[in-house]
């Protein structure tokens, strides 16, 4: 077997962003990550003091914010705190509160454009002899002077539009989705860990297409954003936890092309050929049917 890590991981530029914005960055300090749990845990508690006022646009604003703290700490800093955004993402997107926001925006006062103690002068109005007078052509003596061209009944009938070049040409690529940041990578990932649990003790797998159905409102990925999404939420394992990313296959339910290189972010070396990566990625698999088969349903 010869090597082709860079056609499984899809090139090297990647797998060189992807260690950046991974394990690239500083570690936190003791110091830095109790400072992101005492902002976050205040920003929690005015977000559920706009949800029991039925503030919308305030608790929008501060799920958002909360959301951008969190991922100033690894996911496994910020469990309990994630969790409960959870709880309030559920608020936030149930049918009551999706009313509750209609109302909100009925009832709010119209915007003023015109700024106060002006008043805003309507623009002169046209009459019809001023609207002929724009219409009327102007010739100029050189168009008067131009003698007309006449065509004859042969080049009338061959004077026909060629057809377009563009109907033989192939239809381009779709363009990949931009990159997303940080904080809604985090809010991804923590919905998309549960329901990788689920597929775990179900002794399944899953996919891209798949996880897009199972949670509505989740965009169209990057595939570096994926990829990341997968460590993130591997990231926030207990130790001794198998791989949730093994579960997340092709469309044929093989080994995602990526998973190597995720892997060995997290501390999981996968070999340097396919029949290596193959072997490890089917162990793995393995691992985490076993690991979450005798967890509580």
């Amino acid at each position: 077997m010869t090597k082709n890590r860079v056609r499984l991981s899809g090139g090297a530029d990647w797998q060189t962003d992807f260690r950046r914005r991974t394990t690239g960055r500083a570690p936190r300090s003791a110091m830095e990550i109790a400072t992101v749990h005492r902002m976050l845990n205040h920003t929690l508690t005015e977000l559920k003091r706009a949800i029991d006022r039925h503030s919308v646009a305030a608790a929008a604003d501060l799920y958002a914010l909360a959301w951008q703290q969190a991922a100033g700490a690894p996911p496994s800093e910020t469990r309990q705190q994630r969790a409960l955004l959870q709880s309030y993402k559920e608020i936030l997107g149930s049918r009551r509160w999706q009313e509750t926001e209609r109302l909100q925006a009925s009832s709010a006062p119209p915007a003023v454009t015109s700024r106060p103690g002006r008043t805003a002068t309507p623009p002169p109005r046209t009459t019809r002899a001023d609207r002929m007078e724009k219409q009327k052509p102007v010739w100029t003596s050189e168009q008067q002077n131009r003698p007309k061209k006449t065509l004859s009944p042969g080049a009338r009938r061959t004077a026909r539009p060629a057809p377009a070049a563009a109907a033989t040409e192939r239809p381009s690529r779709p363009a990949q989705p931009a990159l997303l940041d940080t904080a809604r990578l985090y809010e991804i990932a923590t919905g998309l860990r549960p329901l990788l649990e689920e597929a775990a003790k179900a002794g399944a797998a899953t996919s891209w297409p798949l996880i897009r159905k199972r949670l509505p409102g989740m965009p169209r990925l990057h595939p570096d954003d994926e990829s990341m999404i997968l460590w993130l939420v591997d990231e926030d394992r207990q130790d001794g936890e198998p791989l949730l990313a093994a579960l997340v296959t092709t469309g044929n339910r093989q080994m995602h092309p990526r998973f190597p290189v995720i892997a060995e972010q997290l501390g999981l070396s996968c070999g340097t050929n396919t029949a290596q990566q193959q072997t490890t990625w089917s162990y793995e698999v393995l691992k985490v049917h076993q690991h979450w088969r005798h967890r509580r349903r």
